[in-house]
């Protein structure tokens, strides 16, 4: 006797583990901040984006602090795993660990809207600069010794003579700067296009390892 295919639920599962609904709701958060900025998102405005009730993100995060700074966790944990895992593969050779720092600031899994808005929004206003300083300020120094350091290892193997601060200083506020147009020009240029402006900038401070991307 031949049985029935057993027939796969389509819908998704009525129950998410606790990590799983805490994820849902940070993403949700995320969202939430992209369209209303850091002040107008509200508990509410985040269970209604995730399709929850209001009680279940108190029962998850008890304050809109609390789930605001745990979103800044993620992102935060995110971004740095993100270019800490393009380092590792990038070899030792300093343009190659330059060029993956660079390429993994546009990698379209940290590279998109809500998450540039995102970012911004925790950048922008006064109210959530301590919170930014308090999570992420020593992921920020780490990264910026780490490229300063690679810009001093460009120094060494090819003869250049910048200043290792000022040009990682450089890279950075480029890359930012560029992050930023996306997010508040009326018509922004492509994701590519905003990579191949800080490109030209590495072809002006290292000719000979970098060329203008076409």
């Amino acid at each position: 006797m031949t049985r029935p295919a057993l027939q796969t639920d389509p819908r998704p599962p009525r129950t998410l583990s606790k990590d799983a609904r805490r994820a849902q709701l940070i993403e949700a958060t995320i969202s939430t901040m992209a369209e209303f900025g850091y002040s107008r998102t509200t508990l509410t405005a985040v269970a209604k984006r995730a399709g929850l009730s209001h009680g279940l993100v108190l029962f998850h995060f008890d304050t809109k602090e609390n789930l605001l700074s745990e979103t800044l966790d993620f992102l935060s944990e995110e971004y740095r795993a993100n270019w800490q895992a393009a380092l590792a593969a990038a070899g030792d050779r300093p343009e190659a660990q330059l060029e993956a720092l660079v390429r993994a600031d546009f990698n379209p899994v940290i590279c998109t809207r809500d998450r540039l808005a995102a970012w911004c929004a925790f950048w922008g206003e006064s109210q959530s600069r301590p919170i930014y300083q308090a999570r992420c300020g020593s992921n920020d120094e780490h990264y910026n010794r780490v490229l300063e350091g690679i810009c001093a290892e460009m120094n060494l193997r090819h003869g250049y003579s910048h200043d290792p601060a000022r040009v990682s200083r450089l890279i950075r506020i480029s890359i930012e700067g560029v992050w930023l147009d996306l997010m508040t020009m009326a018509a922004p240029y492509a994701t590519e296009e905003a990579m191949a402006t800080v490109w030209l900038g590495l072809s002006a401070l290292y000719p000979r390892q970098f060329q203008p991307l076409t």
